[in-house]
């Protein structure tokens, strides 16, 4: 999962990059302002809709779906929806900061800000994913088992 992660904020340097060496046109829509409100209500109701619905999403899953099924299956099925969640807030970074540079106004690339700061806390460690899995407590049972014996 942390290649993911390190792949998905690559990609969001790299266009950051192109579009700072005039690689890729930027301010196509900087004086059209009917444009400019289309695109940037786009980005903030993206935003606003998609972070909450890419961390709630997770959570669900989580506690529906994953934490019913068999060891390697949750294994699975954890990464499954952590891939998602990471690709929908992948899409939503790309996008705003699309916006930002077609606008050259700073909100896109505070939403695209949001986007990239929420996927920090979707990256979970060893000992995050354990607790969510419930690892952590058959792992604690286990030691208090054999202490007792």
């Amino acid at each position: 999962m942390q290649t993911q992660f390190g792949i998905y904020i690559g990609i969001a340097v790299v266009l950051v990059v192109l579009y700072q060496s005039d690689v890729f046109l930027e301010g196509m829509y900087a004086d059209d302002f009917m444009m400019q409100y289309i695109l940037e209500t786009v980005g903030i109701l993206a935003t606003i809709a998609l972070v909450p619905l890419s961390l709630k999403l997770f959570s669900v899953k989580l506690n529906k779906i994953i934490k019913g099924a068999s060891f390697e299956n949750s294994l699975k099925l954890y990464q499954q929806w952590s891939n998602i969640r990471l690709v929908i807030l992948a899409i939503l970074t790309y996008m705003n900061i699309f916006i930002y540079y077609m606008t050259l106004n700073s909100i896109g690339g505070l939403c695209a800000l949001i986007a990239i700061t929420a996927s920090i806390f979707c990256l979970p460690g060893e000992k995050k994913m354990r607790e969510e899995l419930n690892l952590v407590t058959e792992n604690k049972e286990n030691k208090e088992n054999e202490e007792l014996i």
